[in-house]
This record gives C-alpha cells, sequence and structure tokens, in this order.
C-alpha cells in the first residue's frame, strides 16, 4: 500500500475543473485545496468540486501536508507562481507554456534542481490514448523509418468566442506559445529532440475586434506574432513543417501527419486524448487503428505521471526538460524569422517513455497497488 500525494491548485479559472476531474481519475493523486486571488471564486470552486480547503495562493504554501501544487494562473505569471511554489518546498506541475522566456524557464528548472524536487508541464495529452497509440506504431515500424512530418493549427483566433481574449495577442500570447505546445509536443513525442529550426513570423493585422456576446465590438492591440511558419530538423532525421495561425478563416489541411518510409500515419487532435487514428501503409487502403490506450483520460495524466515519479524515483514524461526545449523551439521561429537565420535549441531532451500497455485503468505504473 502507498501514499497518496497531496495535491493543491493555484488558479481556478476555465481549466480548473478538468483538471480536477482529470486527476481524480487516479488514485495517487488526492486533491486537498484550491487558491485564487479572487478568494470567492476560490471558494465557489472548493464547494461546488467538494474540495476540503480553499484560500489565498500564499495559505496554499504555506500547508505542510501539500506536496505536490499544480499552477493554472495565466501564462504571464506562470514563471513567478512556479517559482513560489518551489521556493515553498512543494514540487510543481504548470499549464503551458512553462514560462514565457528561456531566461525564466531556466530559472524554473535552476531552482528545483538546486532544491531536489520535480518540474512538470502541460501538455499531457501526448499522454491520451490517441497520440500514444500513433507512437506505439512508429516505434513497431508500421510506417518504417519517419521521414517527414506536418503539423498545421490553423484558425481566425479565439475573439469570436472567448469571453476574454485580449491575453491571446498580448505578450505570453499568440497561436505558437498558445497552441505550438500541443503540436511540438506530439511531435517530439514521436520523432526525439529537435536539432534545428528556421521560419518566419508576422502580425498579419494590427488590431483584433472581438465578436463574442460577452465583448461585441472589443478592440484588441496585436503585440505579438499570429502566423508562425517554420521547419524542423530532429536529430533522429527526419524534417518537419509547422504552421501555427490566427489568421486562417478555412482550410482542409490536417491536424498532424507523420510520413515513413513504408507509409503514413494521420494522427488526431493533439489538443485532445483520445482518436482517430488513421494508417496508410505502402500499396495498402487506409485504415483506422483502434486506440491500444485509454482515450477518456483528461488533463491530469501528467500530473499522475509525475506522482508515481516523486513516489518511485522514475523519471517522469511530461517533465519540466521537455517543457524547456518547446518553449526553446517556440523562441526559435521568431528569432530565425528576425535573424534570417536558422537557429539551433540550446537544449537536447530525452524523447519521452512510451507508456506501458495494458494497465489497469486509473493507474500509470505496474508497482502501483492503490490505497
Amino acid at each position: 500500500m502507498e501514499s497518496k500525494i497531496n495535491v493543491g491548485i493555484i488558479g481556478c479559472g476555465n481549466i480548473f475543473k478538468r483538471y480536477v476531474e482529470g486527476c481524480r481519475r487516479f488514485p495517487i493523486l488526492n486533491i486537498v485545496a484550491c487558491a485564487d486571488i479572487d478568494l470567492p471564486r476560490a471558494q465557489a470552486r472548493a464547494q461546488e468540486l467538494g474540495i476540503p480547503k480553499w484560500g489565498s495562493p500564499e495559505e496554499l504554501l504555506a500547508d505542510p501536508d501539500i506536496q505536490l501544487v499544480i499552477n493554472l494562473t495565466v501564462p504571464v505569471v506562470h514563471a513567478e507562481v512556479s517559482l513560489a511554489i518551489l521556493s515553498a518546498g512543494k514540487h510543481v506541475y504548470s499549464e503551458k507554456p512553462l514560462a514565457i522566456t528561456r531566461e525564466d524557464g531556466r530559472a524554473i528548472l535552476d531552482a528545483a534542481r538546486e532544491r531536489g524536487l520535480l518540474v512538470g508541464c502541460a501538455p499531457d495529452t501526448f499522454l491520451g490514448g490517441g497520440l500514444q497509440t500513433c507512437r506505439r506504431l512508429i516505434d513497431e515500424g508500421a510506417i518504417g523509418t519517419p521521414v517527414a512530418a506536418t503539423a498545421f493549427m490553423a484558425s481566425h483566433g479565439p475573439e469570436s468566442w472567448h469571453p476574454n481574449p485580449d491575453f491571446f495577442y498580448k505578450v505570453g500570447g499568440g497561436p505558437m506559445l498558445d497552441m505550438g505546445p500541443y503540436y511540438l509536443t506530439a511531435l517530439i513525442n514521436f520523432l526525439g529532440p529537435v536539432k534545428r529550426v528556421t521560419g518566419s513570423a508576422r502580425a498579419s493585422f494590427s488590431e483584433r475586434i472581438a465578436t463574442s456576446p460577452e465583448l461585441n465590438g472589443h478592440r484588441i492591440e496585436v503585440e505579438v506574432a499570429t502566423h508562425v511558419a517554420g521547419v524542423l530538423d530532429f536529430h533522429q532525421g527526419a524534417i518537419a513543417t509547422l504552421i501555427t495561425s490566427f489568421d486562417i478563416w478555412s482550410h482542409n489541411l490536417p491536424r498532424i501527419e507523420i510520413y515513413g518510409s513504408e507509409g503514413t500515419l494521420s494522427v488526431p487532435d493533439p489538443n485532445a486524448f483520445g482518436g482517430p487514428v488513421r494508417l496508410r501503409r505502402a500499396r495498402e487502403e487506409e485504415r483506422e487503428i483502434p486506440l491500444m490506450y485509454d482515450g477518456e483520460v483528461e488533463r491530469g495524466i501528467g500530473v499522475a505521471d509525475m506522482a508515481y515519479a516523486i513516489v518511485y524515483g522514475r523519471p517522469h514524461r511530461a517533465s519540466g526538460e521537455l517543457a524547456y526545449h518547446v518553449l526553446d523551439v517556440m523562441h526559435a521561429f521568431e528569432d530565425a524569422s528576425r535573424e534570417d537565420r536558422h537557429v539551433y535549441p540550446e537544449t537536447r531532451v530525452s524523447q519521452p517513455e512510451p507508456l506501458p500497455l495494458n494497465l489497469p485503468q486509473g493507474t500509470l505504473d505496474a508497482k502501483w497497488v492503490g490505497v
């Protein structure tokens, strides 16, 4: 019998409920407290979801029973809050991105290393049934040797539906830092670390106008690139083309495809945990592949995997090092565009291990026996 890991959550916004529900799928996690700078919101969320304690972030960090804190604050304060969590002697799992700047990302990893603590970071969608099935197919040689990939995240931005879209167009936002982590993490999971990057980036429109019911007509000044196109060379040899854009009204592009010497793999939405997965081998018809893993998991599987790492002293998959490599690569696109050159990321992360097959629901390690 093993002890559970007591978890607190800072930030009770839109994604909070999905994390609570996702974490509760894993018996190793015990959510004991939530906090927000808006105390009434923290209280309401705690009562809604049956969380025993609520309060300010400072009160949560002072709680000696909490071992791991999930940071669900807005991106511009991810680094500040994560550093405070580490200073309080607690492991941290952050929403994406790890930080806004490389310097802040390095500071988080350095602080954790100095204190013997772990850092984890979203996205953990690559641990869902869809992308893990794709990883298993690639590893088993279903498409032969991977030679190329394409990845596209193309929309006309969130201002038509999001109740508070301003931050998507401010420093720390934009399609690359907002959605790029899903696509890049998936590609690194399939193809390994990135060796070289080049790209072009621009802000196509200086102003966006919200059309959501809450903010119809609200004008947003754009501070970041809204269309980023680039090419990635991977250490293992594959070459990928990536576009992230808030400037496209309509398209017929795939989300991700992996092209191998023996076939093509069509990958499901990397912002989701399920399928469909489609495989077309050379001289064969395309067919849908049944998922080999649970496609019904939710945000929180990365937190659970990190809890196993704490208990058993093994590496975790949605790690701070992986998130920092993704952050490094995301900045490399704009560096390449601004400086008219190829950029070599300063980091080289290990490719995450695939999940084991046939684990009982709610477990991620054969040694776990529950409580």
